[in-house]
């Protein structure tokens, strides 16, 4: 379940980046290129903090919280990468 919730805690917050890029840019054409690479670098910081909790406090290994963090990390960067190329 903390999993879930971390991953929809992601899109939510790439929401939030690309909303205030949006509000902020005033015509800027670099805005959301900004907020994508600021969402990625604030939410791979997020994941990395997770994944050391998980370590240090839970007693998880770092090969099993790996791929947990791969996947917290992963879907909404994907998201943002794909939203910025396709969308945006």
């Amino acid at each position: 379940m903390r999993t879930l919730i971390f991953i929809v805690g992601g899109f939510v917050l790439l929401a939030a980046c690309l909303g205030v890029a949006k509000l902020l840019s005033n015509g800027l054409a670099d805005a959301m290129r900004t907020a994508t690479i600021a969402f990625v670098a604030l939410w791979f910081v997020i994941a990395a903090v997770n994944m050391w909790i998980g370590v240090a406090k839970a007693g998880y290994s770092v090969a099993e919280e790996l791929p947990i963090f791969l996947l917290i990390f992963a879907l909404p960067a994907v998201a943002a990468v794909l939203l910025k190329w396709k969308v945006l």
